[in-house]
C-alpha cells in the first residue's frame, strides 16, 4: 500500500488548522505543517495533533509550497491549505486509491468554497478543480502568486476523485474583502514582475467580462442576492488587481 505525506502551509491559523488536521488523520501517514513564524497557537495545535512542525521564512505561496514538498517523507503528497477539510466522500476516495495502489501520478478533486457559512456552487466558484494529490518528484508548484498550481515536468495522467475539498475561507463578508485586497496586491506584484499589460481597457473591460461570465454563464443569476454579491466582488477583484498594477507602473516606471 502506498503512503501519503499531508503537507499544510500556515500563518496564524489557530482557528482552522485543527479541523484540517483532523480530516487528514485517517488518510495521511504523516502530517507536515510548514509555518511562517505564527504568533498565535498554530504551533501548539499542530504539535498536539501529532503533526511535524517546521518553521520557514515566507517568500511567496509558490516558494513556500515547493519548500514544503522537500519536507515530505513520502513520494505522494496531499497538499492542503489550513482552511480546507476533506469531505467524507473525498476521504474515502483517497483511501481507496491509496489501498489499491496509486495508478496515476496525480489526483484532482473539486473544491467547494463556503461564503458566510453557506456552500457556493455557482458564480465561477465551483467545481474549482484542484490537483492536490501527486507524486512530488514529478513536478513542482508554479504560476503567479498568489494563484499557484502544481504542474508536472512532463505530460502525465491525472485521475479525478469523487468528493469535495471543503474550503472554509470566508466566514464573513469583511474576511472576504480583506483577502480580496491582499490577493489583488500580490497578483499585481506578480504581473508587474512579468511585465503584464496594465492598460485602461484591462481595468474597464476585464472586470465587466468577469461579471458577465460569472453572473450569467456560471449561474450567479440563479442564486439571488448571494450570487449577485459574489459576482460583483469577483469583478471588483479583477479591477482592483489591474488598478494596483497600473499604480506600480506609474510609481516605478
Amino acid at each position: 500500500m502506498n503512503k501519503i505525506s499531508a503537507v499544510i502551509i500556515t500563518l496564524n491559523e489557530e482557528e482552522k488548522l485543527g479541523a484540517c488536521i483532523d480530516s487528514l488523520i485517517d488518510v495521511a501517514d504523516e502530517i507536515v505543517v510548514v509555518d511562517s513564524f505564527s504568533t498565535d497557537n498554530t504551533k501548539k495545535i499542530a504539535l498536539e495533533k501529532g503533526a511535524r512542525f517546521i518553521e520557514h521564512n515566507f517568500e511567496g505561496y509558490i516558494a513556500q509550497k515547493n519548500f514544503a514538498l522537500t519536507c515530505a517523507g513520502y513520494d505522494y503528497v496531499l497538499s492542503l491549505d489550513a482552511d480546507e477539510v476533506l469531505s467524507n466522500e473525498l476521504k474515502k476516495s483517497i483511501i481507496d486509491a491509496k489501498t489499491s495502489g496509486f495508478t496515476h501520478l496525480g489526483y484532482s478533486m473539486n473544491r467547494l468554497t463556503f461564503f458566510e457559512g453557506k456552500p457556493v456552487k455557482h458564480s465561477g466558484w465551483y467545481p474549482d478543480v484542484k490537483l492536490r494529490l501527486f507524486n512530488r518528484h514529478k513536478g513542482k508548484w508554479q504560476g503567479l502568486n498568489p494563484h499557484d498550481e502544481f504542474k508536472f515536468h512532463q505530460k502525465s495522467r491525472v485521475k479525478h476523485l469523487k468528493g469535495d475539498l471543503l474550503h472554509y475561507s470566508f466566514d464573513s463578508e469583511n474576511e472576504y474583502l480583506k483577502q480580496m485586497q491582499n490577493f489583488a496586491r500580490l497578483s499585481a506584484k506578480s504581473y508587474y514582475e512579468n511585465r503584464k499589460n496594465a492598460g485602461v481597457l484591462k481595468i474597464v473591460v476585464s472586470p465587466a467580462l468577469r461579471f458577465i461570465r460569472d453572473y450569467f454563464f456560471n449561474g450567479g443569476v440563479w442564486h439571488g442576492k448571494t450570487g449577485l454579491k459574489i459576482c460583483k466582488y469577483n469583478a471588483e477583484a479583477t479591477a482592483l488587481k489591474y488598478r494596483y498594477l497600473r499604480q506600480m507602473y506609474n510609481e516605478r516606471g
